[in-house]
């Protein structure tokens, strides 16, 4: 059975742009066909269906097991990095049962006890940088981000142990940072350890010693249990299924390092783009500063959270330049029809959350930045997916949103930044993520301190 609107380039030629050029590939695919269309890519299989449209995306994604499943193979292409028992790589009632063990410490109270922490981290990090100096907002945000992820979700603080596991885990999320070493996660052939000058062998040595590392701390964290810890492996290690078992030292390991790869790159790489916008389009940043001002000087994090047109720069930035292209794909179980087209058993179908975000239907002039269209309508988890959807959706979701919104909220209202050029910036691979092609350079341009506004700004916001 002929698989519906298959692109006609060759497939070798597809395989190398999908990794090089991975947006020119499906911009150029969706000229085409808008709403689905099949291409033959590496990283899920050689033959993939693009679904680029809600309904399809929603039935995609809302089907019940017997038309699709989600099979954690498909992520093979992490597998070096997480190992084989990380939710990532689990199937099934598997995946079900240790997603309901990993979200409570991600929900709730234990979300608060990170907002403090969260905001004194920016201050922290931008206390460090030098006024009138150019600098790289991409590897500022990923400074804030890994030390939020040694601290809140390691546990870890300031001593040697931090130090080391801090340059490590540095060295090791950059090894993939470009769309040439991402290729040596794409292409299996490419995985031979040729020594420590090597990609891929001062990969595998990085593994090592941060394996290490984490080894230890949680051996230790075994013999010295504290109840009274937030950071979320202490309460993972504490974590009991219906079965009344724990995660094992290897799976404590394997989920702790794809939390780390889930929420460093993306959310940094989110942050970034975020400020990038807001400098770009004076008007918001006046607009966002105004609704900021109405909190006063020490802010809840809470009540920053929930700063109406501060979601909606949020949700529009994640938007224009999601993280993630693709829905983890799914594999058709029984014959299907999707958008008028049968699909067979076996074919593998995935959401492309890319070109979902660029649709004119959706979002009218689709390339501009507008957060107010977040405040004018709502959208559905199937029209706006920056997080993946359905039964694989981030587990992360929730802590890179809080990040995210409280980061923007402590640098704008200290400092004073702007755009170190206006060219814009372009979208390159960073492994299996996007990123920004020349890493937003911005300044700071002094410090800044609040203005008195009338309440009825936020108000005017969010009509």
């Amino acid at each position: 059975m002929r698989l519906p609107n298959q692109l006609t380039t060759p497939s070798l030629f597809q395989q190398i742009q999908w990794v090089a050029d991975p947006v020119g590939y499906m911009e150029t695919a969706a000229q085409q066909y808008p709403d689905i269309f099949t291409g033959r890519i590496v990283g899920f299989g050689d033959t993939v269906v693009f679904l680029n449209h809600p309904q399809a995306i929603q039935e995609l994604l809302t089907n019940d097991k017997k038309k699709f499943t989600a099979p954690g193979k498909f992520n093979s292409i992490g597998k070096p990095i997480f190992g084989n028992s990380s939710i990532a790589m689990l199937e099934g009632d598997s995946h079900k049962r240790r997603r309901q063990l990993l979200m409570p410490p991600f929900h709730g109270e234990r979300m608060r006890s990170y907002g403090e922490l969260i905001c004194n981290l920016s201050t922290q990090v931008f206390s460090q940088l030098p006024i009138q100096q150019t600098f790289s907002t991409c590897v500022a945000m990923q400074d804030i981000a890994l030390q939020v992820i040694l601290k809140a979700i390691f546990g870890f603080y300031e001593g040697e142990r931090y130090q080391k596991i801090k340059h490590l885990l540095a060295s090791l999320l950059d090894v993939f940072q470009s769309p040439l070493t991402s290729s040596f996660l794409m292409f299996p052939v490419l995985q031979k350890d040729l020594g420590a000058w090597s990609i891929w062998g001062n990969f595998l040595r990085l593994r090592q010693q941060i394996d290490e590392l984490l080894y230890t701390e949680i051996a230790e964290r075994r013999q010295q249990f504290d109840p009274n810890r937030v950071d979320i492996l202490s309460l993972m290690m504490s974590a009991v299924d219906a079965d009344g078992q724990t995660l094992t030292d290897e799976e404590l390991r394997n989920e702790l390092i794809t939390l780390m790869f889930a929420s460093y790159e993306t959310t940094a790489i989110s942050m970034a783009w975020a400020f990038y916008w807001i400098h770009y389009k004076p008007e918001v940043r006046e607009k966002l500063l105004k609704e900021l001002d109405t909190l006063g000087d020490s802010p809840d994090p809470m009540s920053i959270f929930r700063l109406p047109y501060l979601t909606a720069v949020c949700h529009e930035s994640l938007r224009i330049h999601p993280v993630l292209m693709l829905t983890l794909p799914r594999v058709v179980q029984e014959p299907v029809e999707v958008l008028g087209y049968p699909l067979p058993i076996g074919t593998v179908v995935a959401g492309c959350i890319y070109l979902t975000h660029r649709r004119q239907d959706l979002y009218p002039q689709p390339s501009e930045f507008k957060p107010e269209r977040f405040l004018e309508r709502q959208f559905s988890h199937y029209e706006f997916l920056p997080f993946g959807g359905g039964a694989r959706r981030c587990i992360g979701e929730a802590l890179a949103m809080f990040e995210m919104k409280l980061v923007i909220a402590t640098i704008l209202s200290q400092y004073q930044l702007a755009l170190a050029d206006h060219k814009p910036e372009q979208l390159q691979r960073r492994g299996v993520a996007l990123g920004a092609s020349r890493g937003i350079k911005m300044l700071i341009t002094g410090r800044r301190v609040r203005q008195e506004s009338p309440p009825i700004v936020a108000a005017a916001s969010a009509s």
